[in-house]
């Protein structure tokens, strides 16, 4: 694609002396011919055109998940780069038979990870693998390939894409257009963009031109621009890109420079344009000094999660690109990338010399109502989606999620349920606020273990709407609380109230807040909706309080949008001395006797009476797995309200799965713990390394993540479940809970468990 201005000259003075009635060829807007190509009109001479698709045609976005990249060699790229892109995806490297051995070998040279490469032989042209490359849909749920009547005099090049269709052996459609891959840009949802050179290589007939874009690829609307740069390529890459459906990036030159207001009009045009989503894009523009200087920065090629920027001849303009990609696209990796030998152009870099290959088992997340501005005040506002996975495995119900920010708090989680249409769920937003600010973003996962959300960036740039104003009407009724006292007479006590709502209208119950530390809220999400006639059972566990010989009164406060509520909880404190008892799970679980000892913790709960408990000994019934280590010699003195603590190990290796028990003996009470022991878990064990749980301490929001993490269960160390929640990643609030230590059971999809503990400062 480099300019030959000798040529370009010749064929100046050649195009002047040509016969009035001879047809002279446009060689102004051709990528970079020879001069014999200048002269060659034909196209498509291997080009059978058939029938558009029957099914429903969707052209894939280069920002989706791509399985690979394709390139030729000879390259247009350096090898270096080919090494990079290597440990990302697949490369489909496109060779002649004569010339694979050299490209392994400079390949291997390069340092290129050769298990991900694959060599795809037929003969090509040019390395312009962006312009003639075959055009990816799916068809349906399946994959299929579009071809065109390549738009230069190029046999070997113009036939790729069946080279490709039988590698893949997928269909191919043939859509009777002559077309070029870097005139044309998708958001993978239907939208399009191409310069006018579509039409001019199309006898100007725009009705034909939208009808197979619209019939073979699904693009409706196609927004034809002009072409800004003014030159001969005219190639919509050369000055534009999408970065996300909502997202395009447009170049922009000095206001010195006779080409600005051009660009600053297809600028204005997408500013003012509605996006697949219903609001105008959001347009980035990088900088460009203009002129001969390099500077080839919306020539990129965006891989899955990581932008290749092509680096220009400025570092000023380098560094202020890569800043401009950075901000569009948070959580992505960019990569400026230098053009070797083969060098850039303005008009021609790295992406027009690679093709990514979309991943033809992707999910797809399809959330078309996106939610903008300012929204109608509703109780509870709905999110749909559609969720495609393209493998055919079934989609994880569970883990059909919005996750959702009300007033920039930490993100919460709402279930997707099916809503009975073709593969669409919806979830609620609920317990926002009049004028409320909402961000939000939708996740989904397959049981082939795809996953993604909308939009890509997740929490990093979210939907985002506000919530109008909005005064609750006044509600005639009632809203009653019964019975308006609990009594408890002893520790781990559970004790019910109910809230009725006798009102004409829908009230929120913002929250319950207990005054003593000692109550646990127990099995309630708040905020809840209480709808009219709805009653709700709100369960109040009692764990301990100091004193003796009386009640002592505590507030429970009901905060509700019709104003705050007291429950108040009357403690006997002489019920308080419950002895020494197990703190936590009274099992222990070991999964190999390679595994780090478990700790046995015990209390001295004599409070009102202030017994002193001693510890005699410690004995296994029955067995002689087990070997222990107390925290302090026995016989070991534990005041009241103290901690005994044993570290206990298994001695010898289990076959199957063996129960155990022991007993810790004192001078008060015995306490017998059981040991459960399964060998045959070792292998979930390993698989269960990956949950991960951060961050630990907390001090606020932790998070439980895995890809086989089916249900988390969080206990206290008193064994009562203080939380629990479903997904492979599970975000969980704790800055109102108390400080201390707590275990968290991650429960994997095939029924494992594993324990890690928590600490909460």
């Amino acid at each position: 694609m480099k300019k030959a201005l000798s040529i370009f000259t010749l064929l100046l003075l050649m195009a002047a002396t040509m016969q009035a009635q001879e047809k002279k060829p446009d060689w102004m807007r051709w990528h970079y011919l020879s001069e014999a190509e200048m002269y060659d009109t034909s196209r498509g001479m291997n080009f059978v055109e058939t029938d558009p698709p029957t099914g429903e045609p969707r052209f894939v976005a280069e920002f989706e998940p791509m399985q690979g990249v394709m390139i030729r060699y000879p390259l247009g790229i350096p090898t270096s780069l080919v090494a990079q892109l290597s440990n990302n995806c697949m490369v489909y490297c496109i060779v002649s038979t004569s010339q694979q051995n050299q490209a392994q070998n400079s390949f291997q040279s390069a340092g290129v990870n050769m298990s991900n490469v694959t060599f795809v032989n037929a003969p090509t042209d040019s390395y312009w693998v962006r312009d003639y490359g075959p055009w990816y849909i799916f068809e349906d749920r399946e994959p299929a390939i579009v071809d065109n009547i390549y738009n230069r005099p190029r046999p070997n090049d113009d036939n790729i894409s069946g080279v490709f269709a039988n590698f893949w052996q997928i269909p191919m459609y043939g859509m009777n257009l002559q077309h070029t891959g870097g005139n044309m840009m998708e958001d993978g949802r239907g939208h399009g963009v191409s310069d006018d050179l579509v039409l001019n290589e199309n006898n100007n007939n725009e009705t034909n031109v939208r009808n197979k874009m619209r019939d073979y690829l699904g693009i409706d609307p196609y927004h034809i621009t002009i072409d800004p740069q003014g030159d001969y390529i005219a190639h919509v890459d050369c000055w534009g890109k999408y970065l996300a459906p909502d997202k395009i990036l447009i170049a922009q030159l000095p206001q010195s420079n006779p080409r600005y207001q051009y660009y600053e009009q297809v600028a204005e045009y997408f500013e003012t344009t509605n996006c697949c989503w219903g609001y105008p894009y959001h347009v980035y523009r990088v900088q460009e000094p203009g002129g001969y200087t390099l500077a080839p920065y919306t020539n990129s090629l965006i891989l899955n999660k990581t932008v290749y920027v092509p680096m220009g001849s400025n570092s000023t303009y380098n560094n202020d690109a890569i800043a401009v990609y950075q901000e569009a696209m948070p959580g992505y990796t960019i990569v400026g990338v230098n053009g070797g030998s083969a060098g850039w152009e303005n008009t021609d870099a790295l992406h027009c010399r690679t093709r990514g290959v979309m991943d033809f088992d992707m999910l797809f997340v399809d959330h078309r109502n996106v939610l903008f501005g300012e929204q109608e005040w509703q109780d509870s506002i709905p999110v749909v989606s559609k969720f495609i996975a393209y493998s055919g495995a079934n989609l994880k119900q569970d883990s059909l999620l919005v996750y959702y920010s009300i007033d920039g708090g930490a993100y919460q989680t709402a279930h997707m349920t099916a809503t009975g249409n073709p593969d669409e769920y919806v979830g609620y937003i609920k317990g926002y606020q009049g004028e409320s600010e909402i961000d939000y973003y939708v996740f989904g996962a397959d049981e082939s273990g795809h996953r993604y959300t909308q939009p890509v960036f997740a929490d990093l740039d979210p939907h985002h709407f506000t919530m109008e104003a909005h005064e609750p009407p006044t509600p005639q009724g009632e809203l009653v609380i019964t019975p308006d006292t609990l009594w408890f007479t002893q520790m781990g006590q559970e004790r019910q109230f109910n809230i009725i709502n006798e009102t004409n209208e829908a009230v929120t119950i913002i929250d319950v807040v207990p005054e003593a530390p000692s109550f646990n809220l127990w099995d309630n999400t708040f905020p809840y909706t209480l709808q009219p006639g709805e009653t709700l059972v709100v369960t109040i566990n009692f764990q301990s309080a100091p004193g003796k010989d009386t009640y002592i009164p505590y507030e429970i406060l009901v905060r509700t949008t019709l104003g705050d509520r007291i429950v108040m909880g009357m403690v006997l404190n002489t019920s308080l001395d419950s002895g020494f008892v197990i703190v936590g799970a009274p099992v222990l679980e070991f999964n190999d006797p390679g595994d780090s000892p478990q700790q046995a913790c015990m209390q001295n709960r004599f409070f009102g009476s202030q017994i002193p408990v001693k510890v005699l000994s410690v004995t296994e019934n029955g067995t002689d797995y087990l070997s222990f280590e107390p925290h302090g010699t026995l016989p070991y003195t534990v005041g009241p309200a103290d901690y005994f603590y044993l570290d206990v190990y298994v001695n010898a290796m289990v076959k199957g799965y063996e129960v155990t028990t022991f007993t810790v003996q004192t001078d008060q009470n015995d306490c017998t713990y059981s040991v459960a022991i399964n060998e045959d878990l070792l292998s979930v064990t390993e698989l269960s390394a990956e949950a991960k749980l951060y961050p630990n301490p907390t001090t606020g929001q932790f998070t439980v993540e895995g890809a086989n993490v089916a249900k988390v269960e969080v206990y206290n160390l008193v064994g009562q479940k203080v939380h629990e929640a479903e997904g492979q990643v599970v975000n969980i609030d704790a800055a109102d809970w108390h400080k201390g230590l707590y275990l968290v059971n991650i429960v994997e999809e095939n029924g494992a468990v594993v324990t890690k503990k928590l600490v909460v400062r």
